[in-house]
């Protein structure tokens, strides 16, 4: 089952930048309402009626409508932004005092305490909307065909992992995998579900609220309906699609723990949890070298500012005879930042993995492969061209889909653990 605290955050949050983070990742989702309505419903409704009055009377019968359509615009905001109001609501107890705590009055909306009310940026609003769009990736039914072109090649690989192991020994311990990056936590929980034991590693608070709150506090199935495409109006080939709605979850996380459970065996069944925290900080040092059997890294690599680094750490975590498996693109997130700027990401994603990191540089695919020989990986598998979208609206008139590189490198069985001490901080 997924545990109900993040790992490491009692240890964090006494750190005045720390909770200013936090407090800043639940604030934008409370101010997503507000400035959703006025980018998306607001200018545009001044914008129509600054039009020449026989042209707004025009657009605004049918068969255009177009205020109409703002008034659905808003009400699918609406939609959206009671989801974003119930992560804050299950989230921000974790991060209050015992005096906020008693002072909370638990019928009403969900409040910032006062030295962190109104503390969010336009950037934090903007990962705030980014993640409500990206539960469509991982927690909608809508974003299966995404979920298989990126998760489905690391399930298949790690299956393949498992049955080796499962022919020579049949009382082998669960894999224990590790997932960096591990965004909204769906191939955490989906290898937990296959057995393995899963851990994953986040270091944005957007995300980690939001995946808590599916993971751990969601009471149903399609709980919640998000509208992921209408902060565009652009590239849309009818109006009903701009308004799709989308139920989240597509599953409820406990029912198919206790089905599979029921179905398998309890020991089928891994465990899973989520370490909110740098990855460099937190996994180069000796408390975790030769702690995994697999590290299932899945548009992760590219966020490095450096990619050794994120390389040997790998190399450092994984036990001798331990495997990578990757899938993903190379867009690389600090291209145009400056060496100590990290942190200040702005990518669509809200990531902001590699803070912890000074310098940067960019490798091609072919580069990173032998980049991989270097740290002292062994490559078995690899695959390019991978299609891969990424919260892609299918229906759109503008499509953008990645090709991604996918492999498969072992940590040889011989590895010396001193190889990869080195990486140590």
């Amino acid at each position: 089952m997924a545990e109900t605290q993040w790992n490491d955050v009692e240890d964090t949050i006494a750190d005045p930048e720390e909770l200013r983070v936090i407090f800043c990742a639940l604030d934008s989702y409370l101010q997503y309402a507000k400035v959703a309505h006025f980018n998306c419903t607001h200018l545009r409704r001044q914008s129509f009626y600054a039009l020449p009055q026989a042209d707004w009377q025009m657009l605004a019968a049918p068969p255009f409508n177009y205020l109409d359509t703002l008034d659905k615009v808003d009400d699918a905001i609406e939609s959206n932004a009671q989801l974003a109001r119930i992560i804050v609501k299950t989230g921000l107890p974790s991060f209050l005092s015992p005096d906020q705590l008693a002072a909370a009055d638990p019928a009403q909306e969900p409040t910032i305490p006062q030295q962190w009310a109104g503390c969010a940026k336009y950037q934090d609003v903007d990962k705030a909307r980014s993640t409500l769009r990206q539960l469509y990736r991982d927690w909608s039914a809508g974003g299966a065909p995404e979920r298989e072109a990126c998760y489905g090649p690391v399930m298949r690989a790690l299956a393949a992992e498992k049955a080796a192991k499962d022919t020579t020994n049949t009382n082998y311990p669960p894999l224990r995998v590790l997932v960096p990056g591990a965004g909204l936590g769906r191939l955490v929980f989906d290898l937990c579900l296959s057995g393995f034991d899963a851990e994953g590693n986040e270091i944005s608070y957007h995300q980690l609220l939001a995946s808590s709150y599916i993971l751990n506090c969601c009471e149903r199935a399609g709980r919640h309906t998000i509208y992921p495409w209408i902060h565009t109006f652009s590239n849309h080939q009818t109006r009903a699609n701009h308004l799709r709605g989308y139920p989240v979850p597509d599953i409820h996380c406990a029912t198919e723990l206790a089905r599979a459970a029921a179905e398998r065996g309890p020991d089928a069944i891994g465990s899973m949890s989520m370490v909110a925290a740098d990855f460099l900080c937190s996994y180069a040092d000796e408390g975790h070298a030769d702690a995994y059997d697999a590290v299932a890294s899945v548009f992760f690599l590219d966020t490095a500012p450096n990619l050794l680094r994120y390389l040997q750490t790998i190399f450092h975590c994984l036990k001798p005879g331990g495997v990578l498996v990757n899938v993903g693109p190379l867009l690389w997130h600090f291209e145009n930042n400056a060496p100590g700027s990290h942190g200040h990401d702005e990518s669509d994603d809200g990531d902001t993995t590699g803070i912890a990191d000074p310098g940067s540089f960019e490798l091609c695919d072919d580069e990173v492969m032998a980049l991989l020989g270097r740290v002292g990986f062994e490559i078995e598998a690899r695959e390019t061209g991978i299609e891969a979208p990424y919260i892609q609206d299918a229906e759109s008139m503008l499509q953008t889909v990645y090709r991604a590189s996918g492999w498969v490198a072992r940590k040889p069985a011989a590895a010396a653990t001193a190889t990869a001490t080195a990486v140590v901080v």
